[in-house]
């Protein structure tokens, strides 16, 4: 009984939350996931976030398009800011600014876009399109895995970054962002 009420309870917290989405699709997705599914491994959190994320991406998420997902780009973002244009800060010696923490150097190694380093990193669609040209620029270079995990971690530790063992802890605490467990898809 005390299980029953409990998945009662969670229950009735994602369809609240589902309805606060004010998304027809978004609720269809939640009450067949924990209505029809009950006993899946992922936590209703998860589920929920990542109903919310693939719902964002068919509304169109403002990153830019390339070599790397949208999905991925949006857990790099979560870990680097929780996905908001962050001011500039003092990062392992140098600045790093905006929503993907971009430093100096990496904006001039992916082409320079936008009207300037600081001001590209505070625009969503300015910076997603720096963090592909970088990738794009580099990844296949470097012989790194074409999917997220390569990605996150040439981002996290330069050029060679994917091959670097202590990018392993960047990859690892983009695991642990809701809704980014398992993302492997480039």
């Amino acid at each position: 009984m005390k299980m029953f009420c409990m998945f009662f309870f969670s229950l009735s917290l994602v369809l609240a939350a589902a309805e606060m989405f004010k998304e027809t699709s978004v609720q269809e997705v939640v009450r067949e996931t924990v209505v029809d599914y009950p006993s899946r491994n992922a936590s209703f959190k998860d589920e929920l976030i990542q109903t919310w994320y693939n719902s964002e991406m068919e509304e169109g998420l403002e990153f830019a398009p390339g070599i790397v997902s949208q999905q991925c780009l949006w857990c790099i973002c979560q870990v680097e800011s929780q996905c908001t244009p962050l001011p500039c800060r003092i990062d392992v010696g140098s600045l790093s600014c905006g929503y993907f923490q971009i430093k100096e150097a990496y904006w001039t190694d992916c082409g320079k876009p936008g009207g300037g380093w600081k001001k590209c990193a505070q625009d969503k669609q300015c910076s997603s399109r720096c963090v592909q040209n970088y990738m794009a620029r580099y990844a296949k270079h470097y012989r790194c895995p074409l999917k997220c995990e390569g990605f996150a971690r040439e981002h996290n530790g330069g050029p060679n970054g994917c091959h670097n063992p202590n990018t392993l802890k960047y990859w690892e605490k983009l695991q642990k962002v809701p809704g980014c467990r398992g993302v492997q898809l480039p």
